[in-house]
């Protein structure tokens, strides 16, 4: 691909039809596009290939997928090779009408390329009377530029408000002549809009409007490139990296080494049962709640050791469960039927107790600003709390059960089991309520990190998933774990949170891949029932377990330090 062209300056290389007629990214040749030739590919006609011929077992069009080689190379700055590519294939990047119009974009050439505009072969009426429109509004702009005032208010009289679409887009514009300091709004971008806009975003506001076969998109074999490395991980059944480079030249791969699998802490500071556990948003700290009546604020190092921070001591009954701040600077307590407590996490001072008569807590949880508390209670209510203890708001009837969840979506909404089988997601504002109908008893809940879906275990052994954006839909199924009497809760986990995790009555832990519902792991190690999971929402291999063995176990990578005798370290609260 050498020639005697070779040896030209490298600033001659670069011909219009490269990225200049993509009209997208030669900023260089867009300032004085008179200045720029058609390339050698574009000045004569080329021989086409048939359109339905194709390549490889799946019925690429082999005219598409050398269309796309050629954009690949124009982006990256090959634009010779590109030329030669559309030379040598007889497939040129562009029509030669498509290439006419984008030289007329970029030289203002407005009556031309409204006339090109209907030969290039789009069919679709209202996307042409859209393109005029975005042209002649550039056009308008121009004039006004240029104080061509007269003229730019003939094109907005004679041409833009005959296509009879967007009339209030129309009275903006006539505003402009009134008033030149007046702003408004790119329909397309939504940035502000005085003055006109470089030729070459013009361009990209069109080829965002027309059909593909048209207009190539910008970067579209790059795109298709991560759609498929986006694929691989999906489904590779191991995946749980935050980074790392993946390569192109060989199919995505991971090993369960990738799985935390290994326990490489045990921590025994408390005295009985421990029922609940829960790493804070920010992954340094993890809580803990036990049948002791006391609660643990564990810290997590930048090495992953874990050690006890504080003890809170309060609670007359068991602590049921805990619940973070959004800014995981306090936490909430919950006794069992008794009252909530608000502690500071860096002192571990007991900030408030809220409480309501002889009615009993059951759960708890924050609103999204962090001003208000929840909780659920004995009678079946819900009360809202500010932060000095006032009761702000009731919401009386059947709103949770004796033993429930409570958690709150970063939208404000409300999402609480009302009855055995059904779980309701209540938003305050406008009272609208949507609700999951399970067949089976409800045991626990829990609510994903991006506040989309919800893991729902039931009693029959089962975890369902479901999507709660808009429609509330079923999106899939986990079987494997065991649970005959007590509450077990599971969690999501892992990078971009692909994988659930549940505990159990076998004193196992159970991991299935999200995306397939396979189960992929089963971790032993404690001697009773596992209550909760706990999985670190900053590391991926880091999870938590709590169970009535009186442990927490902390889980990591399956690395074996060959040089200790032990990988396992027992924690009694000394750092």
């Amino acid at each position: 691909m050498g020639g005697e062209e070779d040896d030209e300056p490298p600033s001659k290389r670069v011909k219009a039809s490269s990225r200049e007629l993509r009209g997208l990214s030669n900023v260089e040749c867009l300032k004085e596009p008179s200045n720029c030739s058609f390339s050698l590919s574009m000045a004569r006609p080329l021989a086409l290939v048939g359109d339905d011929e194709v390549i490889g077992s799946k019925g690429v069009k082999k005219v598409e997928f050398v269309r796309i080689i050629a954009e690949a190379l124009y982006s990256l700055g090959y634009s010779k090779t590109g030329a030669y590519l559309e030379e040598e294939s007889g497939i040129p990047f562009h029509s030669s009408v498509v290439t006419v119009f984008i030289q007329q974009i970029l030289d203002g050439s407005w009556d031309e390329s409204l006339a090109s505009l209907h030969k290039i072969g789009i069919v679709d009426e209202t996307i042409i009377k859209l393109a005029c429109f975005i042209i002649l509004q550039q056009k308008f702009f121009e004039l006004l530029d240029g104080e061509k005032v007269m003229d730019a208010l003939k094109t907005l009289r004679t041409e833009i408000a005959p296509l009879s679409i967007n009339n209030i887009r129309v009275r903006e514009l006539s505003s402009l002549i009134l008033s030149p300091s007046h702003r408004v709004i790119d329909g397309i971008s939504g940035q502000e809009m005085a003055k006109s806009k470089p030729r070459s975003e013009l361009l990209e506001d069109l080829q965002k409007l027309f059909p593909p076969t048209v207009m190539i998109p910008e970067k579209r074999l790059l795109q298709l490139v991560e759609q498929a490395l986006d694929l691989q991980r999906d489904t590779c059944l191991f995946h749980n990296s935050l980074g790392g480079e993946t390569s192109l030249l060989t199919d995505h791969r991971c090993g369960r080494d990738k799985i935390p699998s290994e326990t490489v802490q045990i921590l025994t500071d408390h005295h009985n049962e421990v029922w609940y556990l829960q790493y804070s948003k920010n992954g340094k700290y993890l809580a803990s709640s036990s049948s002791d009546h006391s609660a643990i604020i564990w810290e997590v190092n930048l090495e992953g050791r874990v050690s006890l921070k504080h003890r809170l001591i309060g609670h007359q009954k068991p602590v049921s469960c805990v619940s973070w701040s959004p800014d995981d600077d306090q936490i909430l307590t919950c006794g069992a039927e008794e009252v909530i407590r608000r502690w500071d996490v860096s002192s571990g001072e007991c900030l408030q107790v809220y409480e309501k008569g002889l009615i009993g807590s059951i759960s708890c949880s924050w609103s999204r600003d962090g001003k208000w508390i929840f909780s659920g209670l004995t009678d079946r209510s819900i009360t809202m709390w500010d932060l000095d203890g006032k009761e702000m708001d009731c919401l009386k009837g059947q709103k949770t059960l004796r033993i429930s969840d409570l958690q709150t979506t970063s939208d404000g909404k409300l999402i609480t089991i009302c009855k055995e089988n059904t779980i309701v997601i209540l938003d305050r504002e406008s009272g609208a309520e949507r609700c999951i109908k399970e067949d089976q008893t409800i045991v626990s809940f829990t609510l994903s990190g991006d506040n989309k879906f919800l893991l729902v275990s039931l009693v029959n052994e089962e975890l369902h998933l479901w999507s709660i954006q808009g429609h509330v839909r079923f999106i899939s199924k986990y079987r494997g774990h065991r649970r005959s009497r007590f509450i077990v809760r599971a969690c999501f986990g892992g990078c971009q949170q692909a994988f659930i995790a549940s505990g159990s009555e076998d004193s196992q832990i159970y991991i299935w891949h999200r995306g397939s519902g396979e189960l992929i792991e089963t971790l032993g190690g404690h001697s009773g029932a596992v209550n909760c999971v706990s999985w670190n929402p900053t590391n991926p291999h880091m999870l938590a377990s709590a169970s009535d063995d009186r442990t927490i176990r902390i889980w990591g990578l399956n690395h074996v330090d060959i040089k200790s005798n032990s990988c396992i370290h027992h924690c009694n609260g000394a750092n």
